[in-house]
């Protein structure tokens, strides 16, 4: 095992170690979790009646409880699939609501912006919020 090495396919953050040194692991089974450093994604959803104000390439700006100056980015890709709203959300009415998954890239992220973190996104264009 001297010559055994792991290497991230791309350069990232280690947010969990799943196998402990020393674990007997098979072809393909994960050791590490990892997040990317590049490019930071954020996960939105958007309602059904904004949709069509909402496409790849839409700037938008991301505000965060830790940092007094947003972030700015760019929506990178819409789902082409309705879901319902996440379970995360609290009221019972607005989870039987029909969302589209939007991956918001953004682009001038920095160490303040954390896995799982909260933020706002806020649309350039007249969208829903």
């Amino acid at each position: 095992l001297a010559d055994t090495r792991l290497t991230a396919p791309a350069a990232a953050e280690v947010l969990a170690r799943i196998r402990e040194p020393g674990s007997m692991v098979g072809p393909a089974q994960a050791v590490l979790s990892l997040s990317l450093r590049d490019p930071v994604y954020v996960r939105a959803y958007v309602a059904e009646p904004a949709l069509g104000r909402v496409v790849p390439g839409t700037p938008v700006t991301v505000l965060s409880d830790s940092r007094a100056a947003p972030y700015h980015g760019h929506v990178g890709f819409v789902s082409p699939r309705a879901e319902f709203t996440p379970k995360s959300v609290e009221s019972t009415a607005l989870r039987t609501d029909l969302v589209y998954r939007l991956r918001v890239v953004v682009d001038d992220a920095d160490d303040g912006l954390r896995q799982g973190m909260p933020v706002t996104v806020r649309f350039a264009s007249p969208a829903a919020d």
